[in-house]
């Protein structure tokens, strides 16, 4: 299930059985290089407390302006999967940069 930003997880919570991921937009979707919504963090979180009332292993991953600067808040919200596509492409090094955003999230495994 993917939720845009202005779309709230209450009312879809009750699907959670039915599910293996839960995608939180941290952007509008439709195109790259837009600023991380931090007012979202708190979606993220709400899912994360549903899926361990819940039991089972389902993923949550976050979608846009993931970066070194904002991967951290979105793994201490709960957060498990990371997309951050420009901030790796527009990177010297993407292996590089991809083996620092893991790094920054190891320490926040839930």
């Amino acid at each position: 299930m993917a939720l845009k930003p202005g779309t709230p997880w209450a009312p879809y919570a009750d699907l959670l059985p039915d599910l293996d991921m839960v995608l939180v937009m941290t952007v509008e979707p439709g195109f790259g290089s837009q600023s991380f919504m931090a007012d979202q963090m708190p979606k993220v979180r709400a899912v994360r407390e549903s899926v361990r009332r819940h039991g089972g292993e389902i993923w949550i991953q976050v979608d846009g302006g993931v970066s070194a600067t904002t991967i951290e808040q979105c793994a201490e919200a709960g957060a498990d999967v990371f997309v951050a596509g420009t901030a790796v492409y527009n990177a010297e090094s993407a292996a590089a940069n991809i083996a620092h955003l893991r790094d920054l999230v190891s320490v926040h495994r839930h």
